[in-house]
């Protein structure tokens, strides 16, 4: 069974941007907080968000991310559910989101960039004054962190059976405690 360790040196072996580290950063922030309250296994569901998006610069374009990374992660012993969880959170991959996990990384990692496009344009350029009102406000600006789907920002919640409004202050709160590993 692969560690947390062991996920943070596939990572760093294979992303070398520290944006999209500190990214793997929050989703696992927000994920592995999931995973206590659910009751669920804290490791797997952290290690499963920290290679989400480990071949995202060797494979940028879809399909490829994160079909062609899959392979890689095998090859490293990565477990088949978390292999799949890693595949679903990719609309186009054609592969369903059926287990909790599975849900879980889908509804977190648009929403944790965006938590933290929005930290960054406050004063502070921190998570100290990101609230769920200001994540919402924000999701209304389209000119805002475009590139951030807000349609599966919803649907992430929607498929979770979570409210919006608690899911964004939970993501919040969970990157709040690991505020000072993601710059924030």
């Amino acid at each position: 069974m692969m560690d947390r360790t062991e996920a943070l040196s596939i990572l760093h072996e294979y992303t070398k941007s520290e944006s999209l580290r500190r990214h793997a950063l929050a989703v696992e922030a927000c994920v592995a907080k999931y995973a206590e309250k659910f009751g669920e296994d804290r490791n797997d569901w952290s290690v499963t968000a920290l290679l989400h998006d480990f071949d995202y610069e060797i494979h940028p374009n879809a399909p490829e991310h994160p079909r062609d990374g899959e392979p890689i992660l095998a090859a490293k012993g990565v477990a088949p559910h978390i292999r799949r969880a890693i595949l679903s959170h990719a609309n186009y991959s054609g592969v369903p989101r059926e287990s909790l996990l599975e849900k879980t990384l889908f509804a977190c990692d648009e929403l944790a960039g965006f938590i933290g496009a929005v930290a960054l344009v406050k004063p502070s350029k921190s998570l100290a004054e990101v609230d769920a009102r200001s994540v919402r406000k924000k999701m209304k600006d389209k000119a805002f962190a475009r590139s951030v789907s807000r349609e599966d920002i919803v649907h992430g919640a929607a498929e979770m059976g979570v409210d919006l409004n608690e899911h964004i202050t939970f993501c919040i709160e969970a990157m709040k405690a690991r505020a000072g590993e993601l710059g924030l």
